[in-house]
């Protein structure tokens, strides 16, 4: 029993991303990068997955998947970037469009000087962590906005679903995006164990899309 629950996490990157993609329908503008973010994880957990349980028959040149994990997480910052920015939400609109640009040099300085994009041997714990501290500021600016408007205002709108989903996944897993290498060096076992909290959080993550899908599907 524990081997297949443990099963059902190691591939729940994968099929926890079609609980959304199977409820959703045509969407508003708004969130169509979000169903294009959805796709774009779909395919990239499924080759890494693919190449993790594969590896020992993979040409060694080909069996590693930590750069998937970057590029994973580039795309998924810029699409919710483009969420939040596109949100009827004029508050601190210079500073989110501000965000990117931010999140660019970074981008440039750390893969320029300090780290390789394409290490073989683990993804950059910076990078995902500069992802998770961009997208948070994002969820926290949302909420600041929320309380800023009229009390007489819907809260429950699929917006304030998608942003909350985000919100658990980034608080969940920023510490553990920012420690999983050194983790994963010193206390390999550990390291493995915790990923399991990543990918119960990436469930919750998606059940979250998707209610807010199905709801702005209705309007």
């Amino acid at each position: 029993m524990l081997e297949l629950i443990q099963l059902i996490l190691d591939w729940s990157e994968v099929w926890a991303l079609l609980i959304p993609i199977i409820i959703y329908k045509k969407q508003p503008v708004l969130y169509r990068p979000v169903v294009f973010y959805l796709w774009s994880a779909l395919f990239f957990n499924l080759t890494i997955d693919f190449i993790w349980k594969f590896r020992t028959v993979i040409p060694t040149v080909y069996n590693s998947n930590n750069y998937l994990y970057n590029f994973h997480s580039i795309v998924r910052f810029s699409l919710f970037a483009v969420f939040f920015i596109k949100l009827n939400q004029p508050f601190l609109i210079t500073v989110k469009k501000t965000v990117p640009v931010l999140f660019l040099v970074f981008f440039i300085i750390n893969f320029g000087w300090y780290e390789n994009f394409f290490n073989y041997a683990q993804f950059s714990s910076r990078l995902l962590s500069v992802e998770a501290f961009f997208l948070l500021f994002y969820v926290l600016q949302y909420y600041l906005f929320k309380i800023n408007e009229n009390v007489g205002a819907k809260i429950f709108t699929p917006d304030f679903y998608m942003t909350t989903g985000l919100g658990i996944y980034m608080v969940i897993n920023f510490f553990i995006f920012l420690l999983y290498n050194e983790l994963s060096i010193r206390l390999q076992t550990f390291a493995i164990s915790l990923w399991n909290v990543h990918n119960i959080s990436f469930i919750i993550f998606n059940l979250f899309i998707a209610k807010s899908l199905y709801e702005s599907s209705k309007q």
